[in-house]
């Protein structure tokens, strides 16, 4: 009896320690540069997280769980790329679901080509592709913004947005119905100052949120790149930081930043909010001491504190409790 009761003991140890093991996980997510990631959860149970990376496709990868991930393809190939800025690069993408299809926005720039750059859009009738690309929406010189990079589409209230900017102002205007130009008579208005780019937003409890970065991306270990955000009670905006300042003057709040692990914390991708209702963000940055690695993938769990969202510590955790998907 005292064995049987023994070897008991010994499993219930075993499955316990895997339950302990299944039940967290470890930063990055990601071990590879995939720089300014956007997620989307598809109707086949997957999360799909679309970057940036050299090979300048926009890589596509998938996971049930946000932590274990799998590479599936690339939204453009060699020969389907867009090609409307010479020797362009791909930055930057923004996923989403309208009207039965996925639509795929992107930036497309050189370094310092701020007023060549601009964005445009694809679709899908799957989240892994292939994308049919449907050409820019603008580019700087036409849209009269310089660096127009840095895509992101919100639907609010029957009208669909195109938010966008990198350190020259956050600006939005209006889309059409189906996402893929813009709405005739809408120009550009800015809602954020010039220390921003990445923008995101999110909605919760009447207020939006407007997550962004600021400081510099990608100088591996002496990166400044921070996410902040401010909020309103419009979607257009005027966003405030705690204090009732504007973010038009530069003023926010902190929700994540470097430590003496990572540094270069930012361009964070939408909230996705799991069975426990807690939120979870998506960013990028670099390892100190092995930024050759690249911007790799972090993971932490938003925490709401009188009406404002923050990383706990105000800084990316080593390991945590995984999300309840």
């Amino acid at each position: 009896m005292k064995n049987e009761f023994f070897i008991c003991t010994i499993i219930l140890s075993i499955f316990c320690s895997s339950c302990k093991t299944a039940r967290t996980y470890d930063n990055p997510i990601i071990g590879r540069s995939l720089p300014d990631p956007s997620v989307i959860k598809a109707d086949d149970g997957y999360f799909y997280l679309y970057a940036t990376e050299d090979i300048r496709n926009l890589p596509i990868y998938r996971s049930k769980n946000l932590i274990d991930w799998e590479f599936v393809a690339t939204a453009f190939t060699n020969t389907t790329r867009p090609t409307f800025v010479e020797r362009g690069g791909i930055w930057a993408p923004d996923i989403q679901y309208i009207d039965g299809r996925y639509v795929l926005y992107y930036s497309m720039s050189v370094w310092g080509g701020e007023w060549e750059c601009g964005i445009g859009v694809a679709t899908a009738d799957k989240p892994e592709g292939p994308f049919t690309d449907h050409g820019r929406l603008f580019r700087s010189n036409e849209i009269g913004v310089k660096n127009s990079i840095d895509p992101f589409y919100i639907a609010d209230q029957g009208k669909h947005y195109l938010f966008w900017g990198s350190f020259r102002g956050i600006y939005y205007l209006e889309l059409t119905d189906d996402g893929l130009e813009i709405k005739p008579g809408s120009t550009p208005r800015k809602v954020a100052g010039t220390a921003y780019e990445g923008t995101n937003i999110v909605k919760r409890d009447g207020f939006y949120y407007l997550f962004a970065s600021i400081g510099s991306c990608c100088a591996g270990d002496k990166s400044t790149y921070t996410t902040v955000v401010g909020r309103s009670r419009q979607v257009t905006g005027p966003y405030i930081d705690s204090q009732g300042r504007p973010m038009l003057d530069n003023y926010h709040e902190i929700v994540v930043q470097a430590n003496d692990r990572f540094v270069g914390t930012g361009h964070n991708s939408v909230i996705v909010q799991d069975k426990r209702k807690n939120d979870w963000m998506i960013y990028h940055s670099f390892i100190r001491n092995e930024s050759k690695k690249g911007r790799v993938v972090l993971m932490d769990r938003i925490i709401w504190e009188n009406g404002w969202p923050r990383v706990d510590g105000l800084q990316p955790a080593a390991t945590a409790k995984a999300p309840k998907l």
